[in-house]
């Protein structure tokens, strides 16, 4: 079926207003774009990141406006007159059923990683060439391999992955660095989150791999501020993964030894140019050598005991 998406141009304090009349003539399926409240989301959750892409500010720069969709038939056109009649200045397009299921898929292709892996989307032919397939849905939790930091993480992975290892994901996303960790070897992987979707989204990826909940477990919380949460993850992990942002990371490193095995790696990254050092000083500070730092397209990786 074909859809009509209807964009109004509506003033910031309008926007609640208008989505309810719009509603009483028959509309549904608002997305809202907004620079105010996309500014207001930025500045309430800036604890989960430290770059915003320029191109994602832009997209919102000056933007107040509607958007809704409706079936392209008599109905959806009888709706489509009644908001040209009341608003004037609008926007129309349409959309197909596959655009909105299938469109994106076209972004995702197999990625080498590294010189061991290809992560390789669900729906996409395994390439040749001998490496070891990472199989992913993307979905919309970070973690995809197209990101420099996850790359550096898979890559370091290759060195300190082997049998008879636990790993500790922090911020698992996907699972993408815990699948890669027990493909390249490992036991077991316990990842954590604070998004309360991850846990599902995680198993559900790690299915596609073949990997069961014998060697893959998933938890959604906070790790910096639930002190049980802490507690119940337990020690003796070889590997610890922290692929998050300098805000988290640091107060992480004073957190992280007590999970570790004697001997163990601690492998973090999602590290900004310019929180670099003072992530390396935190590390540091609390006791850990610097065994590697690597840094791709801006962002930092650091692999430290």
């Amino acid at each position: 079926m074909r859809y009509i998406e209807v964009t109004v141009n509506t003033p910031a304090e309008e926007i609640d207003l208008r989505c309810q009349q719009m509603a009483d003539m028959g509309a549904g399926g608002f997305v809202i774009e907004n620079e105010e409240d996309f500014r207001g989301f930025l500045e309430s959750n800036h604890q989960y990141w430290d770059y915003v892409d320029q191109e994602l500010e832009d997209k919102f720069k000056g933007i107040s406006r509607i958007k809704c969709y409706l079936t392209d038939d008599e109905e959806g056109q009888a709706v489509l007159r009644q908001i040209k009649n009341a608003y004037g200045d609008i926007e129309t397009g349409f959309v197909e059923d596959s655009d909105w299921e299938n469109n994106w898929r076209e972004y995702y292709k197999p990625i080498p990683v590294g010189e061991k892996l290809v992560v390789v989307p669900e729906w996409e032919e395994i390439p040749q060439g001998g490496r070891l397939p990472l199989r992913l849905d993307p979905g919309l939790i970070f973690g995809t391999g197209s990101h420099a930091t996850t790359r550096m993480c898979l890559a370091a992975l290759e060195k300190f992955s082997g049998s008879g290892i636990k790993v500790l994901d922090l911020g698992c996303g996907s699972g993408i660095l815990g699948i890669g960790a027990l493909l390249l070897g490992c036991d077991s992987c316990l990842g954590v989150d604070i998004d309360p979707k991850a846990p599902e989204v995680v198993m559900s990826n790690a299915a596609l791999n073949g990997i069961g909940t014998d060697r893959m477990r998933a938890w959604a919380g906070d790790i910096i501020g639930d002190n049980s949460l802490r507690a119940r993850l337990g020690g003796g992990y070889g590997l610890v993964l922290a692929n998050i942002v300098a805000d988290v990371i640091i107060p992480l490193s004073a957190l992280v030894r007590p999970f570790m095995a004697e001997g163990g790696v601690f492998i973090c990254s999602g590290i900004i140019e310019h929180r670099w050092p003072e992530t390396e000083a935190a590390l540091k500070a609390n006791g850990f050598t610097i065994l590697e730092h690597k840094s791709e397209d801006e962002w930092h990786c650091f692999v430290c005991r």
